[in-house]
């Protein structure tokens, strides 16, 4: 029997790990986010990483709280998420976990856990259920989208992004990006959007939007997502988690609650 007290890890506060949160958190379970000290989420405003740069966020009537680890189960007890800077999961060592999602989209294969967990499901490419975890969950769009796997991967990365592939802004070169223009702001073609080390603009590709777009003060290296301009330039869209979180974090939830039938298979 699952039980709600033992927390949930999730490692990585990105839009899709904090959509997973979010249904976890709403169905009764507590949740323990790990990040790193410079998270890279590009969706902000929907991430509960960024409780790493501003102490505090509300993502969608939750609020995440960046902690200390002996301050995990006040920050539960007062019904928030708490957010910790632990890039090697290294809480596992001193904390009992019901069970580790790694929602990191790594689109590899990961390192080992530092021990063994009850539950280890993995998100998207580089996970292989029977074999690096327990279950993985479908991340691409499709039919298959947010479905549970216990035996085998889900499908492999594509390598190009989905829907309009010009809205994703990528660093022109290496430096560390500054904004010029607000989540949730109108961007038309052709317009600055951020700085590279105050030499180098990032310049909006269409007009739409600006869904996203990475913390100021990031060193990020030519070439990385830095950015998402969203042609539909529906602002309210910024503060709200996609469908597919939502999807996938379905798939997480599944996951959880059928673990004894489909681990005893």
């Amino acid at each position: 029997m699952f039980t709600n007290n033992i927390p949930i890890l999730i490692r990585g506060g990105g839009d899709l790990a904090s959509g997973v949160a979010l249904r976890l958190h709403h169905a009764g379970f507590n949740v323990v986010i790990t990040e790193l000290a410079q998270p890279l989420a590009v969706r902000r405003a929907v991430s509960f990483s960024e409780a790493v740069y501003e102490g505090r966020v509300n993502v969608e009537e939750v609020t995440a709280r960046l902690v200390t680890e002996d301050r995990l189960r006040v920050t539960l007890e007062a019904g928030e998420i708490p957010v910790l800077i632990d890039a090697e999961a290294n809480t596992l060592l001193r904390t009992d976990y019901a069970a580790v999602v790694d929602a990191r989209l790594l689109k590899r294969a990961p390192l080992p856990l530092p021990i063994a967990v009850p539950l280890h499901i993995g998100l998207g490419p580089g996970f292989r259920a029977g074999e690096n975890c327990h279950a993985v969950v479908e991340t691409r769009r499709s039919h298959t989208l947010g479905r549970v796997y216990w035996k085998g991967e889900t499908q492999p990365d594509s390598g190009q992004p989905e829907g309009e592939p010009r809205r994703v802004l990528r660093a022109p070169a290496d430096g560390m990006i500054v904004g010029r223009k607000k989540i949730g702001g109108h961007c038309e073609s052709g317009e600055i959007i951020a700085m590279m080390d105050d030499q180098t603009p990032v310049i909006s590709p269409l007009k739409g939007v600006l869904r996203g777009i990475i913390h100021d003060g990031v060193f990020v290296p030519k070439g990385m997502k830095i950015g998402d301009v969203d042609p539909r330039d529906e602002a309210s869209a910024c503060f709200l988690v996609s469908d597919k979180a939502l999807s996938i974090g379905g798939g997480v939830l599944e996951a959880i609650l059928s673990r004894g039938k489909n681990q005893q298979k």
